[in-house]
């Protein structure tokens, strides 16, 4: 099935409003992007990638991230399924990542985290951070999260520390910034349009039995070097598939950032 079979019709303006709410508050939630019969199936392909991911050596128990074992990741998800090829190009994730970061931005990782009853949060931390030298003066990096599942402070959202993407180094952020994480919450289907500069980290999952199942695509701007090798771990039939805008965006021609795009975009 693909995941657009569905098309997405999303009130004018919402693109709009989003763009600007990310430049004010470093992030935006976009409800209904998908439905609950596509948050569905989704979710039925991310735990059979998880599967997949852990007969092909990948761990899906990250210790140097996560506190506990309640953490399940999945990596490399462009190589699992084709609905993650679709979600990663997304006509509104597409919108949203290339006005705030411009239209040749890359894809530099794609992965998930299902926080299940009893996990943990990990440190506290910026993504732009990880890969960007400071001052962190603009947005280099945008996370787009998808809410497979219902995401709310009991069941372990996403927390962020309010206008700490304003802060351009270390020393900017305030001492108490693991008191100020405040939780994203937002029902399944949407999607969390964080920009890179936020600071952040997982919640704890307190349910009995409720599993929060999230996808992170991650974008930068083309002079970022990405966090996952493409050329390595997207398989010949997988590479084979894709145009030629999205061989760019993953970097798989002899071509990355030396005006390439401006050809394929």
């Amino acid at each position: 099935m693909s995941i657009l079979t569905t098309a997405t019709t999303l009130p004018d303006g919402v693109i709009e409003d989003a763009v600007a709410r990310i430049a004010a508050d470093g992030y935006a939630i976009v409800p209904g992007v998908l439905d609950a019969a596509q948050c569905a199936e989704v979710l039925d392909r991310l735990w059979a990638g998880a599967a997949e991911c852990d007969r092909r050596g990948l761990r899906t128990r990250a210790e140097q991230l996560d506190p506990n074992e309640h953490n399940v990741r999945v990596w490399n998800l462009l190589d699992l399924d084709p609905v993650f090829v679709e979600l990663i190009q997304h006509p509104v994730a597409d919108a949203l990542v290339g006005a705030v970061l411009g239209a040749d931005y890359i894809i530099s990782n794609f992965t998930a985290n299902i926080a299940r009853p009893g996990s943990g949060s990990m440190s506290v931390h910026s993504d732009q951070s990880l890969v960007v030298p400071p001052p962190w003066d603009r947005a280099h990096c945008i996370n787009i999260i998808w809410c497979v599942t219902e995401m709310r402070p009991e069941n372990g959202a996403t927390l962020h520390v309010p206008g700490s993407h304003r802060c351009r180094t270390r020393e900017e952020l305030p001492d108490d910034l693991a008191a100020r994480l405040v939780p994203f919450e937002a029902p399944a289907g949407s999607i969390v349009a964080m920009e890179g500069r936020v600071w952040h980290t997982s919640g704890r999952n307190v349910t009995v039995s409720e599993d929060r199942a999230l996808l992170f695509g991650f974008y930068c701007q083309p002079f970022v070097r990405p966090q996952w090798n493409w050329s390595v771990g997207l398989s010949p039939a997988t590479q084979a598939g894709f145009d030629a805008t999205m061989r760019y965006r993953l970097g798989l021609d002899l071509s990355l950032n030396t005006g390439y795009a401006a050809a394929v975009l």
